[in-house]
Order: structure tokens, then sequence, then C-alpha cells
């Protein structure tokens, strides 16, 4: 019924938010409308009626160029392993020498894999890049099976397994734990393409260290009470109807809720930049909450599981991780580089959480460990962002070329 009704809703207000729509774009193409005194008011109230829904769909990434040495090369789009519910996605760049294979595990957390377009643009100049993009799981229908935390680590060793000896993993957020838990299982077969590095950043290794308030919200209830009250059945519509899901919806108001003063405030500047007719400002803002908003819908399995594996039972840090009945063993990776990073600021996965990763790599030696602080930023600040361009990603560079 949470899903029916969340859907209801929108489908009402979409004739209202169309009217806006088009009374904004009609104002836009009457010369001088804007600047008639009152009008701006009212362009600019519609205006933002009109964006006042989510997307269910993926952006587009819109990343056809980078910049490789001193030159600017065509980047396409390429999917080189198709899965239920994701693409191996790869960004090639034609006449370019080879560059270290880089994959890149996008947070199966509420938001597209689009979220880390910045990342991947920064990435793109010295690495030959792969991202998983993640699809909505209301549009995978139930016939497909389904997916949780094991066929998470699953798909993602076939990832690397795809890209071949001497490439190097990127774990973003939630899944450095999966992505820690699947190199440790190809370093313990002696997989020929067990990665060179592993980089995880801001990801939940322990939340027993410093827990923040997404942890102590996530124990404080047993796993019944997420099952009664956020999960919820994609409605008939969707090509995924009847699938048990954990709504994309309620985990952006979730992160919103978080930092409400922010978000409203952020609101009432983009008022103010349309009213002023300070297009530019407000076009920046409005592309944040157009990726913002896009949100796609977790399994229910993977959600459960992920808060009980993760945040309840913290079994990776305390040993007892098992993959499909098989215990996982941080200790076997000796061969890959383990690079970890966090930011200072960030509420979301708190300082010490991922740095906890290097105390489970038993057998790696100090030089092949490393870890970034990144001072002044949140979570968002340790992939976007000019310090991210400046001092993080730098960090990274240097531990491909170590490994490689």
């Amino acid at each position: 019924m949470l899903y029916q009704s969340y859907q209801n809703y929108t489908d009402t207000m979409a004739p209202l938010r169309n009217a806006a729509r088009n009374a904004a774009s009609m104002a836009k193409m009457i010369p001088g409308f804007e600047f008639m005194g009152l009008t701006r008011n009212m362009t600019a109230f519609w205006e933002m009626s009109a964006r006042s829904h989510l997307i269910h769909t993926r952006p587009d990434y819109n990343i056809d160029q980078a910049k490789v040495g001193k030159n600017h090369v065509a980047v396409r789009e390429e999917v080189v392993l198709t899965h239920p519910f994701c693409n191996l996605l790869r960004f090639a760049k034609d006449g370019v020498p080879a560059q270290p294979k880089m994959l890149v595990i996008a947070p199966l957390s509420g938001h597209f894999a689009t979220l880390l377009r910045p990342t991947i643009q920064t990435l793109l100049t010295d690495h030959d890049v792969y991202v998983t993009d993640w699809k909505n799981a209301r549009d995978v229908p139930a016939s497909e099976g389904q997916f949780g935390f094991d066929e998470h680590i699953e798909f993602l060793i076939e990832c690397i397994e795809t890209l071949g000896p001497d490439a190097h993993v990127f774990a973003v957020c939630q899944p450095s734990v999966q992505a820690l838990a699947a190199v440790a299982l190809m370093e313990e077969d002696d997989h020929p393409a067990a990665p060179r590095s592993l980089t995880l950043m801001a990801g939940p290794i322990d939340t027993r260290v410093s827990p923040n308030a997404v942890n102590k919200f996530a124990t404080s209830h047993p796993i019944e009470w997420f099952e009664s009250n956020v999960v919820s059945r994609v409605p008939f519509r969707f090509e995924g109807n009847g699938r048990s899901v954990y709504p994309g919806f309620l985990q952006l108001s979730g992160f919103m809720s978080m930092n409400k003063e922010k978000h409203a405030k952020a609101h009432h500047d983009l008022y103010g930049h349309l009213v002023g007719g300070r297009h530019e400002d407000a076009e920046t803002i409005t592309k944040f909450y157009d990726e913002y908003c896009s949100v796609l819908d977790l399994t229910a399995e993977f959600f459960l599981e992920t808060i009980g594996t993760v945040f309840h039972d913290q079994s990776l840090a305390k040993g007892e991780l098992t993959y499909r009945g098989r215990n996982v063993d941080p200790g076997a990776i000796k061969r890959t580089m383990l690079l970890t990073i966090e930011g200072e600021r960030d509420d979301i996965c708190s300082v010490g959480q991922t740095a906890a990763a290097h105390g489970l790599c038993t057998s790696l030696r100090a030089k092949q460990k490393r870890h970034h602080l990144q001072a002044g930023v949140g979570h968002y600040g340790t992939f976007s962002g000019r310090r991210w361009n400046s001092e993080i990603y730098p960090e990274i560079k240097k531990t491909v070329r170590a490994a490689s």
C-alpha cells in the first residue's frame, strides 16, 4: 500500500506540474515577460512547482569527451556485461594508448550510478573506466529472481573477471563491504584476475567505529521493523510489479531529513536566483537536484540483508561474513594493494569505519596499505568537487601506479 499511495499522489499531481511547466515555458517565449514586475515571481513559482517531483529513470551520463594528456578525446558508452539488475558499462576512448583498467563500483543505495559522473570524468584522464550501472529494481520482472547480498558479491567477481588481470577496483561507499569480500574470495582462490589495487572510499567496513545517526537508526530497529514499515511491493503498472523493494523515494527522504536546513536553504536560494534572473546560479542548483532526485528502488532482500549483515551484525569486521556458506577472510589478500579514503566531515560513514579494512587485511605488508583522510569534506565531497580533483584523486592515481 505504501508504494501505491506514493504513486497515486504522484499521478494526481502530474497534471498540475505539467501545467506549471507549460506556463513557465510560455512565459519564456513572450519577449520581456519575465521582466514585468510581479511576473518574475510567477515564473519562478511555476518553475519550482514543475520541479517538485522525483525521477525514476536513469539520467544520461553526458560524458562525451575526456582530457587525456594535452588532448580532448571522444568518449562513448559500451555495455560489456549485462545482468538483470545491472550493466557493466565502459566509457571507451578510441585512439588512446592502453591505460590501467578501473572498475568503479557505484553505490546501490537509492541513486543511479550517474551520481558518480564527476568521479568518472576525472578518472577518465588516466584510466580505462568501467562502472556498475545499476538498474531500478521496480523495472526488473519478478521472474528474474532475487538479488541479495551474495548475488551482489557474485556479480562483482564477474565484473572483475570481465576486466581481466591487472585491473583496479574502486568501491564508493556502501559496496565497500562487498568489494572487499569479492577480492578476498578471489585472492583465496588464487584467481588470475584478482585486482592489482582496491580503493575503498567512505564505506562501512566496521560500523562499530564512531557510530553515527545512520548507524544508530539502523541498529535501533529490528529487521522485522524495516520489513513491515519500509518494504513495499511495486505497483502493477510497472514491469517489476509484485516485487518487494525498498523504494528509492524513502531512501531519498531519509538522506534529505539528515540535512533539512541545507536543502531548505538551497531551494530558497533557487527561488531567489530565478526571481533575480541569475540563471547560471539557478542552473548550478537545478543540476544537482536533477541528479539527487533521480532515485532507484532496491530489492527488499538486498536492503534487509545489508541492514542485518553490515549494521546489525558487523559480520565482516567480526570475521563472521559468509558467501554462499563459505567464510570470507580478508586476511587472504596478499597481492592486491589497499587504499582507504575517508572524509573528515562525513556524516554517513564516520571516520575510522573504512580504515578498519587495514586491520582485517592482515597478510598485506605495510607498503601495500595506504590511507587518506581528506580534511574539510563530507560524504559527497570525497568523490566530487574541488578537493576530489586536487587532493583525493592524486592519491588514487599514485596507488594505481604503485600497484601496476
